[in-house]
């Protein structure tokens, strides 16, 4: 009788033990940290700043074939069925002088997963106030519409500059008017952004060959957009180059350059661009930052036998 008893007494111990297991169980927590991340570039700080995704389909790459394509996709483990998940990215420079901020994001322009750039910004240990300059890589509205917030100024204390090549096109009732139906609320959307700006006289162009500020070098970039810009930082002999939207496709466009995208204006100037800046920069040791590239969108690029490739920044703490 007793050995019974015990078994009985210890069968409920094991049952209240995993009744108690069961009832300390954490919630899953189901959120991300903050996005942004930072390194050093010489004297300057650097913090990349992540707006959230974009799902894009792969038949918006020209040039190649879904087949092709599709394999690229899988061997970089990259699911394509309902569309490519693609960052957004902006770049915080602090350089001593000032907070510059490269291309603002989306805000409100394409959808709930995008429009975290003040968010993280804020995030980051720095406030929109702070920012005394924006830089844009181009007009389109994933780079352009974080500039204002409700039809505000996002950052009121800043002044925001682009290409005239850029502004002339995106910014011209003749072009909009000439536009196809499909694009004009593009041409609105962009010109809707950048108003409270000019009317407080804090949007500015500038011609190639400008001097914007120390330690700041424009680079044309132009297919993507007819303006589009890349900016390079350096800092104690180390350099940075924010080259926008030179790549849409880490997992296509290393490996087959000649491949561009359906919303570029000039695709045969935007790949002879990425040919020329691919070429150039894989013999250096200069960092890039890119505006779609997988978050924080920081690293190289490296050439071998197969092509170009991106290798992304490592993990590390900020010294």
């Amino acid at each position: 009788m007793k050995k019974y008893a015990s078994r009985a007494l210890l069968a409920l111990v094991m049952a209240g033990c995993a009744m108690a297991a069961q009832a300390s169980a954490p919630a899953k927590q189901e959120t991300q940290v903050p996005g942004y991340y930072r390194m050093p570039l010489g004297q300057f700080e650097v913090t990349a700043l992540y707006d959230g995704y974009v799902k894009l389909g792969t038949n918006l790459l020209k040039d190649i074939n879904a087949k092709d394509a599709k394999t690229l996709l899988d061997k970089m483990y990259v699911n394509s069925d309902n569309g490519v998940q693609t960052a957004v990215n902006a770049f915080l420079i602090n350089t001593g002088e000032h907070l510059v901020l490269v291309d603002s994001g989306a805000a409100k322009c394409f959808g709930p997963t995008l429009g975290a750039i003040k968010s993280n910004l804020t995030a980051s240990g720095y406030k929109p106030e702070q920012v005394d300059t924006v830089l844009l890589t181009h007009l389109h509205a994933d780079h352009v519409c974080g500039i204002t917030d409700n039809g505000a100024m996002a950052f009121p204390n800043a002044t925001v500059y682009v290409a005239k090549a850029d502004a002339d096109y995106w910014l011209s009732p003749e072009q909009a008017a000439k536009a196809p139906e499909a694009a004009k609320p593009m041409f609105a959307t962009i010109q809707a952004a950048v108003a409270p700006y000019q009317a407080a006289g804090k949007f500015k162009v500038y011609q190639p060959g400008d001097s914007l500020q120390k330690g700041i070098s424009v680079m044309p970039t132009p297919g993507h957009t007819p303006g589009h810009s890349s900016y390079l930082f350096t800092s104690d002999e180390q350099g940075l180059l924010v080259w926008g939207d030179i790549v849409h496709s880490h997992s296509v466009q290393f490996t087959r350059p000649e491949v561009s995208m359906e919303f570029d204006v000039d695709n045969k100037k935007a790949v002879e661009t990425r040919r020329k800046l691919f070429a150039n920069i894989a013999k250096t040791d200069l960092w890039i930052a890119g505006a779609h590239l997988p978050f924080p969108g920081i690293g190289h690029v490296g050439a071998d036998a197969q092509g170009y490739r991106w290798v992304p920044v490592e993990y590390s703490p900020f010294k």
